[in-house]
C-alpha cells in the first residue's frame, strides 16, 4: 500500500545504489505517468491545431505557435534546470516542474485566446523540461547499477507508446469534447504523481557550488535562439532573421563556454564531453534523432504525396515505427546490462540505416504489409539503439553530474529531432515532390555516420560503473 512508504530520507543516509523494490516500485509509478503525461501532451496537441484555429478563430500560420513555443521553452530551459538540480536535489526539480505543467495544464484547458493559451503552453513547456531535465538522473538513483540499462528500458518503452497512442487518445477525446479537455485531463494524472513522488522519490546529493543565475540566462537564450534559427529556417524565413538567430545562439554560446571555462559544473557541460564515451554517445544519439525527425516528417508527404494514400492510411503506417520501439525498449535495456552500447547501438543503427533505405526504395504501387514491415525494421533499430545509447551516456557521467548528463540526454533527443525535422523541410523545398525520397536517403547516410560514432566506443576504455 502507498501509505505505508516511507518518506524519502535525507541523501546523506540514503544508498547510492537504488531503492528498495517496493520504494523503486512506487517511484517509477510517478515518473512514468510524469514522462508519459509530457510525451502524450506533445503528440496530441498536433492533432488539436486544426480545431484550435477554428475555434480561436486564428490562421494555421499563427495556432502553429501552439506547438513551437512548447519546444522552445522545453529546450531553452533544460541545461539550466539540470544544472539547478544538482545543487538543489533532481527530485525538487522534478516535482515542482510537475507542479507547474500540472497548472499550466489547467491554464490552457481555460485559456479565452490565442495569447492567454501561448503563455500558458510556455509555462507547460517549462514545466516538461523540469521533467525531461532531471528524468534520466532520477532513474539513476532510483534503480541499482546491475540493472539500470532495464530502468532507462522501461522509460523509452513508456514515451514510446505515448507517442504510439497519443494521436489515437487525441482523436478519442476530440470525438467526445473539445480541445481544452486533451489539456484538462493531465490535472488528475499530474496531482496523483506528485502525491506518490512526494513521498517516493529520493533525495540525491547536491552539489556544494553555488547556481550561476546569469549563465543560465545566456543558455536558455542560446538554446533558445539556435531551435528557433533552425526551425525558421526549415520555414523559410528570411535569411537576415534566420543568420541573426543562429549567429547570436553560437555567440553566446561560446561566451558561455569561456565564462565557466574553471566551474566545477559548467551550464554547457563541456567537462563531461572530454570523456570519450560521453561525447560519442551524446553524438550518436543526436545522430539517431535526427533520422527519427527526418522519418516523421518527411514519411506523411510520402505515403500521400507519392503512394497517394489517405490520411487514415497513413496514421496506420506510421504506428509501426514507435509500436516496435515501445517493444524493443525493455529488450535493449536488459541486453544493455550485459553487453557494450557500441556494439549494440552499432547494430541498431545499421538496421535503422536498412529500414531507412528500404522506405526510399519502396515499388510504386507497395502492398500495406510491404509498407509496414519496412517501418517495423526502422523501429527494430531505433529501439535496440536507444537504451543502451541512453545508459551509456548516464553511465559515463560522475554521479555528481547526472543532472548535466541527464540534461545532455533530452538537449540531444529535442535537437537532433529539430534538426532532422529541418533537414526534411530543405529536401522538399530543394527537390519538390521527390524531396521526401531524398530525405529517406539522407536519413540513411545520418544512420551510417551514427553507426561509426557508436562501432568507435568499442575501443574507448570501459566507464567504472555509476
Amino acid at each position: 500500500m502507498l501509505q505505508e512508504v516511507k518518506v524519502a530520507k535525507p541523501a546523506s543516509s540514503l544508498a547510492m545504489d537504488g531503492l528498495p523494490p517496493q520504494r523503486r516500485r512506487w517511484a517509477v509509478a510517478a515518473i512514468f505517468t510524469a514522462i508519459a503525461m509530457a510525451s502524450l501532451d506533445t503528440a496530441i496537441a498536433n492533432v488539436a491545431l486544426p480545431t484550435i484555429a477554428a475555434d480561436l478563430h486564428v490562421s494555421p500560420a499563427d495556432v502553429v505557435w501552439v506547438v513551437n513555443v512548447y519546444q522552445i521553452a522545453l529546450v531553452a530551459t533544460l541545461l539550466p534546470l539540470g544544472a539547478l538540480g544538482e545543487i538543489v536535489g533532481h527530485q525538487r526539480i522534478y516535482l515542482a516542474g510537475l507542479l507547474l505543467f500540472t497548472i499550466a495544464s489547467l491554464g490552457c484547458a481555460c485559456a479565452w485566446s490565442l495569447p492567454s493559451l501561448l503563455v500558458a503552453r510556455v509555462l507547460q513547456g517549462v514545466g516538461a523540461s523540469g521533467l525531461m531535465s532531471v528524468n534520466s538522473a532520477l532513474i539513476r538513483y532510483i534503480y541499482p547499477s546491475r540493472i539500470l540499462g532495464r530502468g532507462f528500458g522501461y522509460n523509452a518503452m513508456v514515451v514510446g507508446t505515448a507517442f504510439t497512442f497519443g494521436p489515437t487518445i487525441a482523436s478519442g477525446i476530440l470525438a467526445l469534447g473539445t480541445w481544452p479537455w486533451l489539456f484538462a485531463v493531465n490535472i488528475p494524472f499530474g496531482l496523483t504523481a506528485i502525491a506518490i513522488g512526494m513521498r517516493t522519490l529520493p533525495s540525491t546529493p547536491r552539489a556544494g557550488h553555488a547556481f550561476d543565475f546569469l549563465g543560465a540566462l545566456m543558455a536558455a537564450i542560446c538554446l533558445g535562439l539556435v531551435i528557433l534559427g533552425v526551425g525558421s529556417a526549415a520555414h523559410r524565413a528570411p535569411l537576415g532573421l534566420v543568420s541573426a538567430e543562429l549567429v547570436i545562439g553560437f555567440v553566446l554560446g561560446l561566451i558561455l563556454i569561456r565564462r565557466q571555462a574553471d566551474h566545477p559544473a559548467p551550464m554547457l557541460p563541456i567537462d563531461l564531453f572530454r570523456r570519450p564515451m560521453f561525447a560519442l554517445s551524446a553524438a550518436t544519439a543526436v545522430c539517431s534523432f535526427a533520422i527519427q525527425g527526418i522519418g516523421f516528417v518527411s514519411l506523411p508527404f510520402y505515403f500521400e504525396d507519392v503512394l497517394h494514400r489517405t490520411q487514415v492510411e497513413t496514421g496506420l503506417f506510421m504506428t509501426p515505427w514507435p509500436l516496435v520501439v515501445a517493444i524493443m525498449a525493455p529488450v535493449g535495456g536488459r541486453l544493455s546490462d550485459r553487453h557494450p552500447a557500441g556494439l549494440l547501438g552499432g547494430l541498431g543503427l545499421v538496421l535503422l540505416g536498412i529500414g531507412m533505405a528500404l522506405l526510399a526504395t519502396l515499388p510504386a504501387s507497395p502492398s500495406i504489409l510491404n509498407i509496414v514491415w519496412r517501418m517495423a525494421v526502422c523501429g527494430l533499430g531505433f529501439g535496440f539503439f536507444q537504451t543502451p545509447n541512453l545508459r551509456a551516456i548516464m553511465s559515463s557521467a560522475p554521479p555528481d553530474r547526472s543532472g548535466g548528463a541527464s540534461g545532455i540526454v533530452a538537449t540531444a533527443r529535442l535537437t537532433g529531432q529539430t534538426t532532422g525535422a529541418a533537414l526534411a523541410a530543405l529536401c522538399f523545398a530543394l527537390a519538390g515532390r521527390d524531396g521526401a525520397t531524398v530525405a529517406l536517403a539522407l536519413g540513411a547516410g545520418f544512420a551510417a555516420v551514427g553507426a561509426v560514432m557508436s562501432f568507435l566506443r568499442l575501443t574507448v576504455p570501459a566507464t567504472k560503473k555509476p
